[in-house]
């Protein structure tokens, strides 16, 4: 059964600043695509870092001071995705939603595919839709067709403080935007959620106060390394998965890291932090 997705992020900025960002070719080719074709009668983009994006495969159906609508053929459906903009004395909100989406608990599950994708994958997008508007520096695209799963970014925040923030299950839960149970010792668990309704949690294979945090997820997502190296008060963050079935790379999992560093950056950075997210279900 699909459902639609519905995410909802808030931007510092009006509505007039975002409604330019959204529709201007210069700037959707910064956040959203390496390829785009963005003019009064199209909507089209397309690369190694959007789900199926060897070819254009979008149509405009509208836009206006409010936002915009495409269909997207993807995943072997006519998909429809709009972006809404409203503001209020929080700043803008954009409410991006996309029809077909199959559901966080299908997009949970290594055999998910490219409709399942596309939770995590507008996530990352519309992370770095605010970081650009605010003048921050975007996450790094991933490229999809590839099975090298790795990224490497900078955060301006002492490498036990970036450590912390990735072990504490409350601060995990204040910048991910779900909880997770943890066990911090290398045997120890690790899950999304509760490990009362987990039977086959992460395990800790490396931990390195500061340093190192490795997972084994024993599930069909390999195992995930997370290395930190500090220099004059910012942290070098480089984030790995392997192990996993080269023809099935866990991507909606990797993606969903992608995005939530974007808002680890912020909370470690960003003095008065708040959620990018005004409306984020993961189920």
């Amino acid at each position: 059964m699909s459902e639609n997705l519905v995410l909802k992020a808030r931007i510092d900025a009006p509505v007039e600043r975002v409604r330019s960002a959204l529709t201007s070719a210069d700037e959707v080719g910064v956040w959203l695509a390496d390829n785009v074709d963005i003019g009064p009668d199209r909507y089209q983009f397309w690369g190694p870092s959007v789900p199926e994006g060897d070819k254009p495969r979008q149509e405009l159906v509208s836009s206006g001071p409010d936002g915009v609508t495409f269909t997207w053929n993807v995943g072997g459906e006519a998909t429809t995705v709009s972006l809404v903009l409203t503001s209020d004395d929080e700043g803008t909100a954009v409410t991006l939603t996309q029809s077909h989406f199959p559901g966080w608990a299908v997009a949970a599950s290594p055999e998910g595919g490219v409709l399942a994708l596309l939770g995590t994958y507008w996530g990352v997008v519309l992370a770095n839709l605010v970081e650009h508007i605010e003048g921050r520096e975007l996450t790094p695209r991933q490229d999809l067709t590839s099975t090298d799963l790795s990224v490497t970014f900078d955060i301006a925040a002492p490498a036990e403080r970036v450590y912390d923030a990735l072990l504490d299950p409350a601060q995990f839960a204040q910048w991910f935007g779900y909880p997770n149970e943890v066990e911090p010792h290398v045997g120890g668990r690790w899950t999304m959620g509760s490990l009362e309704h987990n039977p086959n949690p992460a395990v800790f294979t490396e931990l390195v106060p500061g340093r190192t945090i490795t997972l084994d997820f024993r599930n069909g997502y390999g195992i995930a390394s997370w290395e930190l190296a500090e220099s004059e008060g910012k942290t070098r963050l480089t984030f790995v998965t392997s192990g996993f079935d080269k023809s099935n790379p866990p991507l909606t999992g990797w993606l969903g890291w992608i995005s939530g560093f974007a808002e680890l950056r912020r909370y470690l950075e960003v003095p008065q932090w708040r959620s990018t997210w005004r409306e984020l279900d993961l189920g």
